[in-house]
């Protein structure tokens, strides 16, 4: 694994994968971004249940590395956002609960692989935002699609539109981020949501998501039919059985048996 991506077990069930070049805020480059696409893909295959996604230093991630595009070719430039997209689309679709620690600025490509997470816990005094087209560009990790889903289209376009990034405050008001602490609490806040999520049905959470990502592209009719037919699939489920045999013994739930990668 390239230094520029740090693995962690932090339990049995929760994992951690830290952007870990500080000293270029994170910029995504071309080796990062591979190497960042193949951590998500080994969490899964580890049994990981919930995904923590982190930067070093000061900045969460600064976006695409301009400073190693700017001496491409049109091809490789192609290239090197394919490859963005390929790691921000293994996040999005990673059959596992994920959430980005944002712990310090998250903009551009940073902002994008944010919005691909479940969930998002900021710090006091970060700025996120989509800032593409200050350099002539536009979001082309997702965020022109995921960022109007999650806060409306009139904030979203005025985001992308103007560039300019706003405050951890700003994004929890207007539902980019789910919950704001200061920096010192942010690790413990993040782990203590990862715990009692990695404590719950991973069967049952890996449905929730699935049905309402697809959901929300559907009718709602079409919507309740999947949801129903999910449900299904849940009550015959052993993460169900070990629930109700649980409830009945007025002890916590223990959902299958610890993996390690």
């Amino acid at each position: 694994m390239t230094s520029a991506i740090a693995t962690e077990r932090i339990s049995d069930y929760v994992g951690q994968i830290r952007l870990d070049r500080p000293e270029r805020l994170n910029a995504l480059g071309v080796e990062m971004v591979v190497a960042l696409k193949d951590a998500v893909t080994q969490a899964v295959a580890s049994g990981t249940r919930v995904l923590l996604l982190r930067g070093s230093g000061r900045a969460f991630c600064a976006g695409a590395d301009l400073k190693e595009r700017h001496g491409m070719p049109l091809s490789q430039r192609i290239e090197h956002n394919a490859a963005i997209n390929a790691a921000v689309d293994a996040i999005a679709q990673a059959p596992l609960i994920t959430i980005a620690v944002i712990n310090g600025l998250a903009l551009g490509g940073g902002c994008e692989l944010a919005l691909a997470c479940d969930l998002r816990i900021a710090a006091t005094g970060i700025e996120i935002g989509l800032t593409e087209s200050r350099v002539g560009a536009i979001p082309g990790a997702g965020g022109t699609q995921r960022l109007p889903r999650l806060i409306g289209v009139a904030r979203a376009l005025e985001m992308m539109l103007t560039g300019e990034p706003i405050s951890a405050e700003r994004a929890e008001a207007i539902g980019l981020v789910n919950t704001v602490v200061v920096p010192s609490q942010l690790d413990e806040r993040a782990r203590a949501m990862a715990g009692l999520l990695a404590a719950r049905s991973p069967t049952g959470l890996r449905t929730i998501k699935r049905l309402v990502y697809q959901g929300r592209e559907l009718p709602l009719a079409e919507g309740l039919v999947h949801e129903r037919e999910g449900l299904i699939s849940i009550l015959d489920s052993d993460d169900y059985a070990e629930g109700l045999a649980a409830f009945a013994e007025k002890r916590p739930p223990r959902f299958g048996e610890a993996k390690h990668p």
